[in-house]
């Protein structure tokens, strides 16, 4: 079983990509994997690991900068697009893992590897936690800010698919991110996709607003990337807010330093919750041939690890045959050939 690895993509790379990758060999004894990037530097990071690590050079990176499309079409021997061409002709590789351009990763896996039959667009799916003890899914995060009721049609059922796969639950509950509970609440985006998803072969319990998201309620929020980013982003950038206010006010006061310490294992705690990355790895690029995880630019050995045992996890469990099936029970071949 092998996976590749982009080792030039994300603020951190390469040391902490190849680091990670050291520690997923470390926890997978039948796992290889493919390094690409540059050669003369990647050599020296792998000391302990040749037998299990193949290189591939490409001197060439794709930087967030640049026009996604373009960069794919250009830097042929750059370390994405030499990963996505392993990826798409060798059969053992099961999987890419990437922290680079965000586009370039999307704009990759749609001209190299292509689309699951049916499936008009690929989606990103990140994991979050609730206040449950649970996690919850938002599907699109950004990967398509522009879309049609047909594309919320499939990234609800991708969702449920990926939702199934991870909690090992038959039936998660999917909602329609929107402005308000009732069914006639939205813009005409929101409109249209309401009947088309209580219609699907999934649970769907019906619109949703940003402030029920986190509740615990929702397995799979569906929605088109320009919302579901924002949303995203949003959520991320609250949290953040909120612990570093927590810090302030605990280092303002004794007693409250004092206290603090009382209250250490939860504080520890807490943070795992958050942390959720490094439990889960990155975002599957649901939609897609073969499986794609894309990490967050400035993720670490953890993350890309966690990524790693992620790709494996939804290889084993047959991730991209359970959304064929899942096309298979609702007639979608009027949106398989919608670009």
């Amino acid at each position: 079983m092998k996976v590749v690895i982009d080792a030039f993509g994300g603020d951190n790379a390469p040391l902490e990509i190849v680091e990670g990758v050291k520690l997923a060999l470390k926890q997978n004894k039948d796992l290889e994997v493919v390094l690409c990037g540059k050669e003369d530097i990647l050599n020296k990071m792998i000391e302990g690991y040749q037998n299990r690590i193949e290189i591939v050079d490409a001197d060439e990176v794709i930087e967030n900068g640049e026009h996604p499309t373009f960069a794919i079409r250009k830097k042929k021997n750059s370390s994405l697009v030499r990963a996505y061409d392993i990826l798409k002709e060798r059969e053992d590789v099961i999987g890419l893992v990437s922290a680079g351009s965000t586009g370039a990763v999307l704009a990759g896996a749609i001209m190299k590897i292509g689309r699951i039959k049916g499936i008009s667009r690929p989606a990103l799916a990140p994991i979050l936690p609730t206040k449950k003890d649970s996690d919850v899914i938002i599907i699109d995060s950004g990967a398509n800010v522009d879309c049609k009721p047909i594309n919320l049609l499939h990234f609800a059922l991708m969702g449920s698919a990926y939702y199934s796969i991870i909690y090992n639950t038959t039936k998660p509950r999917v909602a329609l991110l929107n402005n308000g509970s009732e069914e006639g609440k939205g813009n005409d985006l929101a409109k249209e996709t309401y009947p088309l998803l209580k219609q699907a072969p999934i649970n769907f319990i019906g619109n949703k607003e940003g402030g029920d998201f986190m509740s615990g309620d929702i397995d799979v929020m569906v929605t088109d990337g320009f919302a579901g980013n924002a949303l995203l982003k949003g959520t991320e950038g609250s949290v953040m807010a909120v612990m570093s206010l927590l810090k302030q006010s605990i280092k303002s006061h004794f007693w409250s330093k004092i206290g603090a310490l009382f209250m250490k294992k939860t504080f520890k705690e807490l943070k795992g919750r958050i942390d959720i990355l490094n439990k889960h790895g990155g975002s599957p690029l649901l939609g897609c041939k073969k499986l794609v995880v894309k990490n967050h630019g400035s993720c670490k050995r953890n993350n890309i690890c966690s990524s790693i045992n992620q790709t494996i996890i939804l290889h084993e469990k047959g991730l991209i045959s359970q959304i064929e099936n899942n096309l298979a029970t609702f007639n979608l071949d009027t949106a398989s050939e919608e670009n």
